[in-house]
């Protein structure tokens, strides 16, 4: 598992978020960080997953979740960060395959599209699952290589 987990959302995302985070807090191998927001007053969502995205940038061995309604502006806005490869996940085999094969170190939730039982799932398989590198490190490789030129 990671060192440090950050975690955000927007307002649509508030409540699965906290129970996220209440959900990891009981596992003490794990520092949890609340970078926002606070409540379901209206916010925009970049500024989480800009913030979230420059924080596990700093130290690629920790770990990104963001919460939206539907996890596609999140995740989309995250992508915008050198470094960052997030994965907007609806079951646990993506969340899997998003760490296994693609390096993902950011997982987005719709929080208006999967329960938060599934959602408890699918960070579980995010969070255990590590990169298995060989020839998906070279397609990721090509990701990397592209965004830098």
């Amino acid at each position: 598992m990671s060192k440090n987990i950050y975690i955000a959302s927007d307002h649509a995302g508030f409540e699965l978020k906290e129970k996220i985070k209440k959900h990891l807090s009981m596992q003490a191998n794990l520092e949890v960080e609340d970078l926002g927001t606070n409540s379901e007053d209206s916010v925009d969502y970049p500024d989480y997953a800009f913030e979230v995205g420059e924080k596990v940038a700093k130290d690629l061995d920790n770990l990104g979740i963001l919460i939206c309604g539907t996890g596609i502006g999140m995740c989309m806005a995250a992508n915008k960060v050198r470094g960052i490869r997030a994965a907007n996940c609806t079951f646990k085999k993506e969340a899997e395959m998003a760490r296994k094969h693609n390096k993902a170190n950011v997982l987005c939730l719709g929080a208006r599209i999967i329960d938060h039982n599934l959602a408890m799932d699918i960070v579980e398989s995010f969070l255990k699952n590590g990169f298995e590198g060989e020839r998906h490190g070279r397609r990721v490789g090509k990701i990397d290589k592209y965004r830098n030129k």
